[in-house]
Protein backbone atom coordinates (compact mmCIF):
# COMPACT_ATOMS: atom_id res chain seq x y z
CA UNK A 1 0.00 0.00 0.00
CA UNK A 2 1.45 3.45 -1.07
CA UNK A 3 0.41 6.74 0.05
CA UNK A 4 1.74 10.51 -0.20
CA UNK A 5 3.60 11.89 3.45
CA UNK A 6 3.61 15.49 3.05
CA UNK A 7 7.40 16.87 3.89
CA UNK A 8 5.89 19.07 6.33
CA UNK A 9 2.24 18.38 7.64
CA UNK A 10 0.61 15.84 6.07
CA UNK A 11 -3.04 16.76 5.37
CA UNK A 12 -5.50 13.82 6.11
CA UNK A 13 -7.55 14.30 2.78
CA UNK A 14 -4.07 14.08 0.99
CA UNK A 15 -5.19 10.12 0.18
CA UNK A 16 -4.82 9.15 -3.59
CA UNK A 17 -1.66 9.46 -6.09
CA UNK A 18 -3.29 12.05 -8.27
CA UNK A 19 -4.78 14.73 -5.54
CA UNK A 20 -1.27 14.88 -3.80
CA UNK A 21 0.42 15.34 -7.39
CA UNK A 22 -0.10 19.65 -6.72
CA UNK A 23 1.73 22.31 -7.40
CA UNK A 24 2.54 23.71 -4.18
CA UNK A 25 4.96 22.24 -1.77
CA UNK A 26 6.86 18.31 -2.55
CA UNK A 27 5.17 15.13 -1.65
CA UNK A 28 7.05 11.83 -0.86
CA UNK A 29 5.38 8.45 -1.95
CA UNK A 30 5.90 6.09 0.39
CA UNK A 31 5.68 2.01 1.11
CA UNK A 32 3.76 2.15 4.39
CA UNK A 33 5.62 -1.12 5.10
CA UNK A 34 9.16 0.05 4.55
CA UNK A 35 11.06 2.97 6.08
CA UNK A 36 10.96 6.73 4.65
CA UNK A 37 13.97 6.24 2.46
CA UNK A 38 12.11 4.81 0.13
CA UNK A 39 10.49 7.59 -1.71
CA UNK A 40 9.27 9.55 -4.59
CA UNK A 41 10.04 13.52 -4.60
CA UNK A 42 7.58 15.72 -6.42
CA UNK A 43 8.60 19.56 -6.88
CA UNK A 44 6.01 21.61 -8.91
CA UNK A 45 3.50 18.51 -9.40
CA UNK A 46 6.45 16.21 -11.68
CA UNK A 47 8.60 13.94 -10.66
CA UNK A 48 12.00 14.74 -9.79
CA UNK A 49 13.67 11.88 -7.46
CA UNK A 50 13.40 8.91 -5.14
CA UNK A 51 15.13 5.94 -4.72
CA UNK A 52 15.07 2.84 -7.24
CA UNK A 53 12.60 0.81 -4.52
CA UNK A 54 10.08 3.72 -4.86
CA UNK A 55 10.57 3.97 -8.48
CA UNK A 56 10.05 0.14 -8.91
CA UNK A 57 7.12 0.35 -6.29
CA UNK A 58 5.87 3.36 -8.72
CA UNK A 59 5.68 1.25 -11.75
CA UNK A 60 3.67 -1.99 -10.65
CA UNK A 61 0.35 -1.55 -11.52
CA UNK A 62 -2.88 -2.65 -8.93
CA UNK A 63 -6.67 -2.98 -9.53
CA UNK A 64 -7.48 0.71 -9.84
CA UNK A 65 -3.98 1.99 -10.58
CA UNK A 66 -1.82 2.56 -14.11
CA UNK A 67 1.45 3.72 -14.14
CA UNK A 68 1.48 6.57 -16.61
CA UNK A 69 2.84 5.46 -20.27
CA UNK A 70 5.78 8.24 -19.97
CA UNK A 71 6.76 7.04 -16.91
CA UNK A 72 7.12 3.68 -17.67
CA UNK A 73 8.91 4.42 -20.82
CA UNK A 74 10.82 7.03 -19.19
CA UNK A 75 11.89 4.96 -15.83
CA UNK A 76 12.47 1.54 -17.87
CA UNK A 77 14.65 3.61 -20.33
CA UNK A 78 17.37 4.85 -17.94
CA UNK A 79 16.57 1.90 -14.97
CA UNK A 80 19.03 -0.21 -16.52
CA UNK A 81 21.49 2.39 -15.72
CA UNK A 82 21.14 0.99 -11.78
CA UNK A 83 19.39 -2.34 -11.95
CA UNK A 84 19.92 -5.15 -14.76
CA UNK A 85 16.55 -5.62 -16.82
CA UNK A 86 16.54 -9.32 -15.72
CA UNK A 87 16.27 -8.42 -12.03
CA UNK A 88 13.96 -5.42 -12.56
CA UNK A 89 11.43 -7.65 -14.02
CA UNK A 90 12.18 -10.11 -11.38
CA UNK A 91 11.30 -7.42 -8.67
CA UNK A 92 7.94 -6.18 -10.72
CA UNK A 93 6.79 -9.92 -10.51
CA UNK A 94 8.01 -10.43 -6.78
CA UNK A 95 5.93 -7.01 -5.72
CA UNK A 96 2.86 -8.79 -7.88
CA UNK A 97 3.01 -11.92 -6.78
CA UNK A 98 3.31 -10.02 -2.80
CA UNK A 99 0.72 -7.48 -3.10
CA UNK A 100 -1.92 -9.36 -4.74
CA UNK A 101 -1.47 -13.06 -3.18
CA UNK A 102 -1.11 -14.61 -6.62
CA UNK A 103 0.68 -17.78 -5.12
CA UNK A 104 -1.44 -17.95 -1.65
CA UNK A 105 -3.83 -20.82 -1.17
CA UNK A 106 -6.67 -17.57 -0.16
CA UNK A 107 -6.26 -15.52 -3.13
CA UNK A 108 -9.15 -13.82 -4.34
CA UNK A 109 -9.47 -14.95 -8.07
CA UNK A 110 -12.27 -12.25 -8.67
CA UNK A 111 -10.56 -9.32 -7.55
CA UNK A 112 -7.07 -11.21 -9.16
CA UNK A 113 -9.52 -11.19 -12.52
CA UNK A 114 -9.44 -7.44 -12.81
CA UNK A 115 -5.54 -7.18 -11.68
CA UNK A 116 -4.72 -9.25 -14.35
CA UNK A 117 -5.27 -7.22 -17.61
CA UNK A 118 -3.07 -4.08 -16.25
CA UNK A 119 -0.07 -6.52 -15.41
CA UNK A 120 -0.27 -7.77 -18.95
CA UNK A 121 -0.57 -4.68 -20.15
CA UNK A 122 2.38 -3.82 -18.70
CA UNK A 123 4.25 -6.96 -20.06
CA UNK A 124 2.91 -5.71 -23.37
CA UNK A 125 4.16 -2.12 -23.03
CA UNK A 126 7.34 -4.00 -22.45
CA UNK A 127 7.88 -6.21 -24.49
CA UNK A 128 6.65 -3.48 -27.65
CA UNK A 129 8.97 -1.06 -26.51
CA UNK A 130 12.13 -2.64 -25.22
CA UNK A 131 11.79 -6.02 -26.95
CA UNK A 132 15.61 -6.38 -26.90
CA UNK A 133 15.79 -6.51 -23.35
CA UNK A 134 13.71 -10.39 -24.15
CA UNK A 135 16.82 -11.40 -26.05
CA UNK A 136 18.07 -12.70 -21.97
CA UNK A 137 16.44 -16.14 -21.51
CA UNK A 138 16.32 -14.64 -18.03
CA UNK A 139 13.99 -12.47 -19.33
CA UNK A 140 11.97 -14.75 -21.13
CA UNK A 141 11.95 -16.93 -18.31
CA UNK A 142 10.25 -14.38 -15.66
CA UNK A 143 7.72 -13.59 -18.36
CA UNK A 144 6.80 -16.98 -18.94
CA UNK A 145 6.41 -17.15 -15.30
CA UNK A 146 4.06 -14.47 -14.35
CA UNK A 147 2.27 -15.10 -17.43
CA UNK A 148 1.38 -18.37 -16.90
CA UNK A 149 0.57 -17.17 -13.06
CA UNK A 150 -1.94 -14.89 -14.80
CA UNK A 151 -3.51 -17.75 -17.05
CA UNK A 152 -4.26 -20.00 -13.68
CA UNK A 153 -6.16 -17.22 -12.20
CA UNK A 154 -7.80 -16.04 -15.84
CA UNK A 155 -8.15 -18.75 -17.94
CA UNK A 156 -9.59 -16.16 -20.51
CA UNK A 157 -6.29 -14.26 -20.10
CA UNK A 158 -4.61 -17.26 -21.91
CA UNK A 159 -5.43 -15.28 -25.61
CA UNK A 160 -3.98 -12.14 -24.49
CA UNK A 161 -0.64 -13.99 -23.25
CA UNK A 162 -0.14 -15.81 -26.46
CA UNK A 163 -0.78 -12.66 -28.55
CA UNK A 164 1.91 -11.30 -26.60
CA UNK A 165 4.60 -13.94 -26.99
CA UNK A 166 3.43 -13.98 -30.44
CA UNK A 167 4.26 -10.34 -31.26
CA UNK A 168 7.54 -10.98 -28.94
CA UNK A 169 9.04 -13.64 -30.80
CA UNK A 170 8.03 -11.71 -34.15
CA UNK A 171 10.24 -9.08 -33.14
CA UNK A 172 13.00 -11.19 -31.92
CA UNK A 173 13.30 -13.00 -34.85
CA UNK A 174 13.04 -9.65 -37.09
CA UNK A 175 15.90 -8.35 -35.38
CA UNK A 176 17.99 -11.70 -35.93
CA UNK A 177 17.38 -11.89 -39.15
CA UNK A 178 18.19 -8.58 -40.10
CA UNK A 179 21.54 -9.44 -37.81
CA UNK A 180 22.25 -12.17 -39.90
CA UNK A 181 21.85 -10.13 -43.34
CA UNK A 182 24.34 -7.28 -41.80
CA UNK A 183 26.91 -10.12 -41.19
CA UNK A 184 26.09 -11.36 -44.79
CA UNK A 185 26.51 -8.25 -46.59
CA UNK A 186 29.95 -7.37 -44.20
CA UNK A 187 31.29 -10.90 -45.53
CA UNK A 188 30.52 -10.11 -48.84
CA UNK A 189 32.22 -6.78 -48.75
CA UNK A 190 35.44 -8.45 -46.86
CA UNK A 191 35.32 -10.84 -49.83
CA UNK A 192 34.99 -8.06 -52.60
CA UNK A 193 38.04 -6.58 -50.68
CA UNK A 194 40.54 -9.18 -50.84
CA UNK A 195 39.68 -9.83 -54.95
CA UNK A 196 40.48 -6.58 -55.36
CA UNK A 197 43.82 -6.79 -53.78
CA UNK A 198 44.27 -10.28 -55.30
CA UNK A 199 43.72 -8.73 -58.61
CA UNK A 200 43.44 -4.92 -58.98
CA UNK A 201 42.06 -4.78 -62.78
CA UNK A 202 39.31 -6.36 -61.83
CA UNK A 203 37.66 -3.42 -60.35
CA UNK A 204 35.90 -1.95 -63.25
CA UNK A 205 32.51 -0.64 -62.52
CA UNK A 206 32.27 2.64 -60.38
CA UNK A 207 29.18 4.17 -58.76
CA UNK A 208 27.71 6.01 -61.90
CA UNK A 209 27.76 2.48 -64.52
CA UNK A 210 25.50 0.99 -61.81
CA UNK A 211 23.22 3.74 -60.62
CA UNK A 212 23.77 7.20 -63.00
CA UNK A 213 20.77 9.13 -61.35
CA UNK A 214 22.03 10.68 -58.36
CA UNK A 215 18.17 11.19 -57.23
CA UNK A 216 17.76 7.12 -56.94
CA UNK A 217 21.32 6.74 -55.37
CA UNK A 218 19.96 8.85 -52.68
CA UNK A 219 16.66 6.56 -52.49
CA UNK A 220 18.75 4.00 -52.14
CA UNK A 221 20.93 5.41 -48.64
CA UNK A 222 17.65 6.28 -47.50
CA UNK A 223 16.51 2.69 -47.87
CA UNK A 224 19.57 1.67 -46.06
CA UNK A 225 19.62 4.35 -43.54
CA UNK A 226 16.01 3.95 -42.23
CA UNK A 227 16.75 -0.06 -42.38
CA UNK A 228 19.67 0.11 -40.09
CA UNK A 229 18.00 3.08 -38.00
CA UNK A 230 14.87 1.02 -37.63
CA UNK A 231 16.76 -1.71 -35.69
CA UNK A 232 18.35 0.66 -33.13
CA UNK A 233 16.67 -0.39 -29.97
CA UNK A 234 16.14 2.94 -27.73
CA UNK A 235 17.96 1.49 -25.05
CA UNK A 236 21.14 1.38 -26.70
CA UNK A 237 21.98 4.87 -26.48
CA UNK A 238 21.24 4.60 -22.44
CA UNK A 239 23.67 1.55 -22.73
CA UNK A 240 26.17 3.01 -25.11
CA UNK A 241 26.99 5.22 -21.57
CA UNK A 242 27.42 2.15 -19.73
CA UNK A 243 31.09 2.46 -18.02
CA UNK A 244 32.83 -0.28 -16.19
CA UNK A 245 33.08 -0.31 -12.89
CA UNK A 246 30.60 1.85 -12.21
CA UNK A 247 29.59 2.38 -8.91
CA UNK A 248 26.76 3.63 -9.59
CA UNK A 249 25.08 1.04 -11.42
CA UNK A 250 26.03 -2.23 -9.63
CA UNK A 251 25.76 -3.70 -12.92
CA UNK A 252 28.11 -6.42 -14.81
CA UNK A 253 29.37 -4.30 -17.97
CA UNK A 254 29.31 -7.05 -20.51
CA UNK A 255 25.33 -8.00 -19.00
CA UNK A 256 24.26 -4.54 -20.21
CA UNK A 257 27.19 -2.94 -22.89
CA UNK A 258 24.87 -4.05 -25.86
CA UNK A 259 24.67 -1.67 -28.47
CA UNK A 260 25.55 -3.68 -31.81
CA UNK A 261 23.23 -1.90 -33.94
CA UNK A 262 24.09 1.44 -32.58
CA UNK A 263 27.53 0.41 -33.65
CA UNK A 264 26.59 -0.45 -36.91
CA UNK A 265 24.78 2.32 -37.89
CA UNK A 266 28.19 4.37 -37.15
CA UNK A 267 29.94 2.35 -39.12
CA UNK A 268 27.92 2.70 -41.86
CA UNK A 269 28.69 6.19 -41.79
CA UNK A 270 32.31 5.51 -41.76
CA UNK A 271 31.85 3.26 -45.00
CA UNK A 272 29.65 5.77 -46.56
CA UNK A 273 31.90 8.71 -46.36
CA UNK A 274 35.23 6.65 -47.60
CA UNK A 275 32.93 4.91 -50.25
CA UNK A 276 32.77 8.47 -51.81
CA UNK A 277 36.56 9.07 -51.24
CA UNK A 278 37.52 5.69 -52.72
CA UNK A 279 34.95 6.50 -55.52
CA UNK A 280 37.13 9.91 -56.73
CA UNK A 281 40.56 8.50 -55.89
CA UNK A 282 41.14 5.09 -57.75
CA UNK A 283 40.29 7.28 -61.12
CA UNK A 284 43.46 8.14 -62.69
CA UNK A 285 41.90 10.14 -64.77
CA UNK A 286 40.61 14.11 -63.90
CA UNK A 287 37.87 14.30 -66.06
CA UNK A 288 36.64 11.52 -64.22
CA UNK A 289 37.33 12.29 -60.16
CA UNK A 290 35.73 15.98 -61.13
CA UNK A 291 32.34 14.04 -62.43
CA UNK A 292 32.44 12.06 -59.62
CA UNK A 293 32.43 14.89 -56.93
CA UNK A 294 29.75 16.31 -59.03
CA UNK A 295 27.62 13.32 -58.85
CA UNK A 296 28.28 12.96 -55.55
CA UNK A 297 27.42 17.17 -54.53
CA UNK A 298 24.10 16.25 -56.94
CA UNK A 299 23.77 13.15 -54.36
CA UNK A 300 24.14 14.79 -51.34
CA UNK A 301 21.52 17.91 -52.38
CA UNK A 302 18.91 14.92 -53.20
CA UNK A 303 19.51 14.05 -49.75
CA UNK A 304 18.43 16.88 -48.07
CA UNK A 305 15.69 17.73 -50.05
CA UNK A 306 14.53 13.99 -48.94
CA UNK A 307 15.30 14.69 -44.75
CA UNK A 308 18.51 12.23 -44.93
CA UNK A 309 20.93 14.53 -43.32
CA UNK A 310 22.54 11.21 -42.14
CA UNK A 311 23.70 10.36 -45.88
CA UNK A 312 24.29 13.93 -46.52
CA UNK A 313 26.81 14.53 -43.51
CA UNK A 314 28.81 11.24 -44.59
CA UNK A 315 29.15 12.11 -48.24
CA UNK A 316 30.18 15.64 -47.21
CA UNK A 317 32.43 13.99 -44.86
CA UNK A 318 33.75 12.02 -47.76
CA UNK A 319 34.57 14.53 -50.20
CA UNK A 320 36.30 16.26 -47.01
CA UNK A 321 38.65 13.71 -46.80
CA UNK A 322 42.25 15.05 -47.06
CA UNK A 323 42.88 12.58 -49.85
CA UNK A 324 40.37 13.98 -52.07
CA UNK A 325 40.75 17.50 -50.96
CA UNK A 326 44.04 18.06 -51.62
CA UNK A 327 43.06 17.03 -55.26
CA UNK A 328 43.15 21.02 -56.13
CA UNK A 329 43.49 20.30 -60.47
CA UNK A 330 40.47 18.43 -59.90
CA UNK A 331 38.61 20.54 -58.01
CA UNK A 332 39.36 23.36 -60.22
CA UNK A 333 37.13 21.85 -63.01
CA UNK A 334 34.37 21.83 -60.92
CA UNK A 335 32.04 24.49 -60.29
CA UNK A 336 31.24 24.48 -56.25
CA UNK A 337 28.60 26.64 -55.66
CA UNK A 338 26.33 23.65 -54.74
CA UNK A 339 29.10 21.98 -52.68
CA UNK A 340 29.40 25.43 -50.70
CA UNK A 341 25.91 25.80 -50.05
CA UNK A 342 25.41 22.18 -48.36
CA UNK A 343 28.80 23.11 -46.41
CA UNK A 344 27.22 25.97 -44.53
CA UNK A 345 24.11 23.34 -43.90
CA UNK A 346 26.57 21.47 -42.37
CA UNK A 347 28.73 23.91 -40.87
CA UNK A 348 29.15 22.98 -37.37
CA UNK A 349 29.67 26.26 -36.09
CA UNK A 350 27.35 27.35 -32.95
CA UNK A 351 27.05 23.44 -32.27
CA UNK A 352 25.76 23.34 -36.16
CA UNK A 353 23.34 26.05 -35.65
CA UNK A 354 21.91 25.75 -39.11
CA UNK A 355 22.04 22.17 -39.56
CA UNK A 356 20.01 22.11 -36.48
CA UNK A 357 17.28 24.51 -38.14
CA UNK A 358 16.89 22.53 -41.23
CA UNK A 359 16.16 19.37 -38.73
CA UNK A 360 13.74 21.53 -37.44
CA UNK A 361 11.79 22.14 -40.60
CA UNK A 362 11.82 18.54 -41.46
CA UNK A 363 10.51 17.34 -38.43
CA UNK A 364 7.68 20.33 -38.96
CA UNK A 365 7.17 19.07 -42.67
CA UNK A 366 6.89 15.48 -41.62
CA UNK A 367 4.37 16.18 -39.22
CA UNK A 368 1.78 17.53 -41.16
CA UNK A 369 2.88 14.80 -44.17
CA UNK A 370 0.49 11.77 -44.44
CA UNK A 371 1.24 7.99 -43.92
CA UNK A 372 2.97 6.99 -46.15
CA UNK A 373 4.34 10.27 -47.96
CA UNK A 374 7.86 10.99 -48.50
CA UNK A 375 7.79 14.39 -46.19
CA UNK A 376 7.46 12.09 -43.79
CA UNK A 377 10.97 11.12 -43.87
CA UNK A 378 13.22 12.88 -41.11
CA UNK A 379 17.16 10.79 -40.68
CA UNK A 380 19.58 12.61 -38.34
CA UNK A 381 23.02 13.45 -38.80
CA UNK A 382 23.55 10.38 -35.85
CA UNK A 383 26.42 11.35 -34.42
CA UNK A 384 25.61 14.43 -33.50
CA UNK A 385 23.07 12.80 -31.92
CA UNK A 386 24.74 10.55 -30.07
CA UNK A 387 26.91 13.07 -28.86
CA UNK A 388 24.12 15.20 -27.60
CA UNK A 389 22.90 12.28 -25.49
CA UNK A 390 26.15 11.81 -24.63
CA UNK A 391 26.30 15.49 -23.35
CA UNK A 392 23.05 14.99 -21.85
CA UNK A 393 24.30 12.37 -19.80
CA UNK A 394 27.75 13.79 -18.28
CA UNK A 395 26.21 17.06 -17.41
CA UNK A 396 23.29 15.81 -15.46
CA UNK A 397 24.45 13.70 -12.28
CA UNK A 398 22.93 10.64 -11.61
CA UNK A 399 22.19 10.86 -8.17
CA UNK A 400 20.75 14.10 -6.00
CA UNK A 401 22.96 15.40 -2.72
CA UNK A 402 20.59 13.32 -0.60
CA UNK A 403 21.49 9.94 -2.69
CA UNK A 404 18.24 9.99 -4.48
CA UNK A 405 18.42 8.86 -8.05
CA UNK A 406 18.18 11.89 -10.37
CA UNK A 407 14.23 11.36 -12.37
CA UNK A 408 14.91 14.36 -14.29
CA UNK A 409 17.57 13.00 -16.35
CA UNK A 410 15.53 10.21 -17.11
CA UNK A 411 12.60 12.38 -18.55
CA UNK A 412 15.57 14.60 -20.48
CA UNK A 413 16.48 11.10 -22.09
CA UNK A 414 12.68 10.09 -22.58
CA UNK A 415 12.30 12.91 -24.67
CA UNK A 416 15.12 12.61 -26.93
CA UNK A 417 14.91 8.82 -27.47
CA UNK A 418 10.59 9.56 -28.09
CA UNK A 419 11.65 11.88 -31.23
CA UNK A 420 14.69 9.28 -32.26
CA UNK A 421 11.36 6.65 -32.04
CA UNK A 422 9.04 8.83 -34.06
CA UNK A 423 11.78 8.91 -37.06
CA UNK A 424 12.73 4.73 -37.19
CA UNK A 425 9.11 3.74 -37.14
CA UNK A 426 8.64 5.41 -41.06
CA UNK A 427 8.42 3.39 -43.87
CA UNK A 428 10.52 3.77 -46.71
CA UNK A 429 8.56 4.99 -49.64
CA UNK A 430 10.55 4.76 -52.65
CA UNK A 431 11.29 1.74 -54.63
CA UNK A 432 14.45 -0.32 -54.25
CA UNK A 433 16.93 -0.86 -56.64
CA UNK A 434 18.87 -3.96 -55.86
CA UNK A 435 21.77 -3.39 -57.69
CA UNK A 436 22.69 -0.51 -56.62
CA UNK A 437 22.24 -1.24 -52.74
CA UNK A 438 24.33 -4.28 -53.12
CA UNK A 439 27.30 -1.77 -54.83
CA UNK A 440 26.54 0.91 -51.59
CA UNK A 441 27.06 -2.44 -49.12
CA UNK A 442 29.82 -4.58 -50.66
CA UNK A 443 31.69 -2.16 -52.88
CA UNK A 444 35.21 -2.54 -51.82
CA UNK A 445 36.82 0.89 -49.65
CA UNK A 446 40.40 2.11 -49.60
CA UNK A 447 41.70 2.37 -46.33
CA UNK A 448 43.16 5.65 -45.24
CA UNK A 449 46.37 5.28 -46.35
CA UNK A 450 45.17 3.25 -49.75
CA UNK A 451 43.15 7.05 -50.39
CA UNK A 452 46.26 8.85 -49.82
CA UNK A 453 48.35 6.54 -52.35
CA UNK A 454 45.59 6.70 -55.01
CA UNK A 455 45.52 10.61 -54.52
CA UNK A 456 49.10 11.46 -54.78
CA UNK A 457 49.34 9.12 -58.24
CA UNK A 458 47.00 11.29 -59.26
CA UNK A 459 48.16 14.38 -58.22
CA UNK A 460 51.68 15.23 -57.57
CA UNK A 461 52.82 15.73 -53.75
CA UNK A 462 53.24 19.16 -53.28
CA UNK A 463 54.65 20.30 -49.59
CA UNK A 464 57.92 18.46 -48.18
CA UNK A 465 55.31 16.48 -45.84
CA UNK A 466 53.00 14.92 -48.68
CA UNK A 467 56.62 14.01 -50.28
CA UNK A 468 57.46 12.56 -47.26
CA UNK A 469 54.56 10.58 -46.80
CA UNK A 470 54.04 9.48 -50.30
CA UNK A 471 57.60 8.04 -50.15
CA UNK A 472 56.38 6.18 -47.13
CA UNK A 473 53.24 4.99 -48.20
CA UNK A 474 55.09 3.48 -51.42
CA UNK A 475 57.86 2.03 -49.07
CA UNK A 476 54.67 -0.15 -47.03
CA UNK A 477 53.20 -0.81 -50.64
CA UNK A 478 55.86 -2.42 -51.78
CA UNK A 479 56.74 -4.67 -48.50
CA UNK A 480 53.31 -5.74 -48.00
CA UNK A 481 53.89 -7.00 -51.81
CA UNK A 482 56.42 -9.38 -51.40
Amino acid sequence: MLKFVSTTTPSPKLNTLERNKRKNGTYCLLDVNQNYEKALVYEDGNLNSGTLEAFIQHMVPSIDYYPERTYLFAFLLSSRLYIKPHQLLHDVCQVCIRQQKLTSPDMDRERLKKFCPNLLQLLSEWTETFPYDFRDERMMRHLRDITQKCIAVDASQRKVVGQLMQALIKRLATLEKYEDVLARVNTAAAERMHALRANPASFQTNIIDVCPSPYVLAQQLTHIELERLTNIGPEEFVQSFMKEGTDDAQVRFQDLKRTKNLEAYVEWFNRLSYLVATEVCMHIKRKHRARLIEYFIDVARECFNIGNFNSLMAIMSGLNLSPVARLKKTWGKINTDKFDVLEHQMDPTSNFTTYRQSLKAAMHRALSAQEGACDKIVIPFFSLLVKDFYFLNEGCSNRMPNGYINFQKFWQFAKQVTEFIQWKQVDCPYPRDRQALNYLLTAPVFSENSLYLASYESENPETQFERDQYKTLKMQCSASQK
